[in-house]
């Protein structure tokens, strides 16, 4: 009797302690309706997307246009954000973005979201992505993909390579390899080069999707154009991403 009761006692801990790790998280994802029309097209896909992933893998998923909402008061509410096709632009959000990073929270960009040209514009997001925009191939393309770090709940269980579906693909400077923080999860193929007829990438390291390590953030080059989300694989791998970002890989 003892020894059932005990039983009994061990499955109702480990039960309790499973729902304890997959609380459900919260998600706020940031997009804006007057940028260039392929990533509008992107975000109108992503928000339906994510939506019923949320659905499916139990965590609230929210939307909205207005990047005033990148505020304290509103960003304690969430566990993780999106930037799905634009990325703050006044001093205001930027430092309600950098103290909501600071403090542990998580963060996902797409595409346009990793786009500077000028370290200069916002030191500290420079600094948080680990690198600066230099070019970009076009028209978009797919492209074969390389998952670099196979053990990263990102990208675990994903193929080796893998083809991304039309995009347009950037460059960086300086490489991502040389700091030490940023841990590179998936790259270009080396067989995708040249890549581009108007605007060419003539080959290198490029990496697609990487994570700063001393933050609780991925950066995905993908979500340029309406084509983004007609790859299986790929959206695995931003499902396995979100859930890795809000506690539940």
């Amino acid at each position: 009797m003892i020894r059932h009761v005990r039983l009994v006692c061990c499955l109702i801990f480990f039960g309790l302690a499973g729902v304890a790790q997959a609380k459900p998280f919260r998600v706020l994802a940031f997009y804006s309706m007057h940028v260039e029309q392929d990533h509008v097209d992107f975000a109108m896909q992503a928000i339906p997307f994510f939506q019923e992933m949320a659905k499916r893998d139990h965590f609230d998923f929210q939307a909205t246009s207005n990047w005033d909402d990148m505020n304290p008061t509103a960003l304690k509410k969430y566990q993780v954000v999106m930037w799905l096709d634009e990325f703050p632009s006044t001093p205001a959000q930027r430092k309600a973005f950098e103290e909501y990073m600071e403090h542990g929270a998580g963060w996902m960009g797409f595409h346009i979201a990793g786009w500077t040209e000028n370290r200069a514009v916002w030191p500290w997001f420079s600094d948080f992505l680990g690198t600066v925009f230099v070019g970009n191939s076009w028209p978009p393309l797919p492209a074969t993909l390389t998952v670099n770090d196979t053990t990263h709940p990102a990208v675990k269980g994903l193929p080796a390579r893998f083809v991304s579906p039309d995009n347009e693909w950037y460059s960086w400077q300086p490489t991502l390899r040389s700091n030490p923080n940023i841990k590179v999860l998936m790259t270009l193929a080396s067989s995708n080069f040249p890549l581009g007829f108007k605007d060419t990438l003539g080959g290198g390291d490029v990496p697609v999707t990487w994570t700063n390590t001393k933050y609780k953030m991925l950066y995905t080059n993908m979500g340029h154009g309406s084509k983004i989300l007609n790859s299986a694989t790929q959206n695995l791998f931003f499902e396995k991403a979100l859930l890795w970002l809000g506690g539940q890989s």
